[in-house]
């Protein structure tokens, strides 16, 4: 744009010496329709007889159009939120799914978002879209549902690089929703609770294992000392006397129950 600016010849002089004059003549009723109030967010791309007055945008505050000679355009400069319609994506590993997101940018050169492109807003949408389908089908499914945070942060250093030289600084992308088709969210349910009970059953193995050594080991020290098998009883007695009153139990050592059962098979 700079190198542009090799003057407006002797006929443009004589114009803005003309619309000067104009002015001059008509003031100070010309004035005001000189007379541009710029808000604090905006600036102002002036053209002089087609030309860009300056290598920087004007504003904000109060600036001097030249009538008949100058036009200007107004730029944005606040933070635009850009909504990605959902887009179809083939991922890596061939799941068909459907993304959509949110892209966050505002225009830091005013100069250059009026000169270099026609329309920047539509053209930073397209961009978003086709980033976002590069982006996606070179990512398998368990990828995109895990790293949705790393994926984003690549698609923002993508678009800011490329929307570098409109004058656009990309703040942020966000993933906003995932579309999964019902058969692959089927089948992935199913997979998910094949997982839960195949450690549901690990872990219930693992305890009775454990039980099962537990037990060894009281029988044990059981058999090593009698007098702790009376101790079991007696603590059985008291369990059971604290909940149910008016039961009555008489322990019976197994080995007199054996011994009956011998007797009986003798007679």
């Amino acid at each position: 744009i700079a190198e542009r600016r090799e003057g407006i010849g002797i006929c443009g002089w004589i114009l803005v010496s003309l619309s000067f004059l104009l002015v001059l003549i008509t003031f100070p009723i010309s004035i005001w329709a000189c007379m541009k109030v710029i808000r604090e967010y905006e600036r102002v791309v002036v053209f002089r007889l087609g030309c860009i007055l300056s290598k920087k945008a004007k504003g904000p505050g109060v600036i001097l159009i030249l009538p008949c000679t100058d036009t200007f355009i107004k730029v944005d400069l606040r933070m635009v939120a850009c909504k990605i319609p959902p887009q179809e994506v083939l991922t890596k590993d061939a799941v068909t799914i459907q993304v959509d997101g949110v892209v966050y940018y505002r225009i830091h050169s005013a100069v250059s978002a009026v000169a270099s492109i026609s329309d920047v807003h539509s053209a930073t949408l397209l961009l978003a879209q086709t980033t976002l389908r590069n982006v996606l089908g070179t990512q398998s499914l368990a990828q995109l549902l895990a790293g949705r945070e790393e994926t984003a942060h690549s698609m923002q250093t993508i678009l800011d690089n490329a929307t570098e030289q409109w004058g656009v600084k990309v703040a942020r992308v966000e993933i906003k929703d995932i579309r999964i088709p019902m058969a692959m969210q089927r089948a992935m349910a199913a997979e998910a609770e094949a997982t839960q009970e195949t450690r549901a059953k690990a872990v219930a193995a693992e305890g009775e294992m454990n039980a099962s050594k537990a037990l060894m080991q009281a029988s044990m020290v059981l058999a090593e000392s009698p007098a702790s098998l009376h101790l079991c009883y007696l603590q059985t007695l008291t369990t059971l006397a604290a909940e149910n009153n008016s039961t009555i139990v008489f322990p019976l050592p197994i080995n007199m129950l054996g011994s009956l059962g011998h007797k009986s098979r003798g007679g």
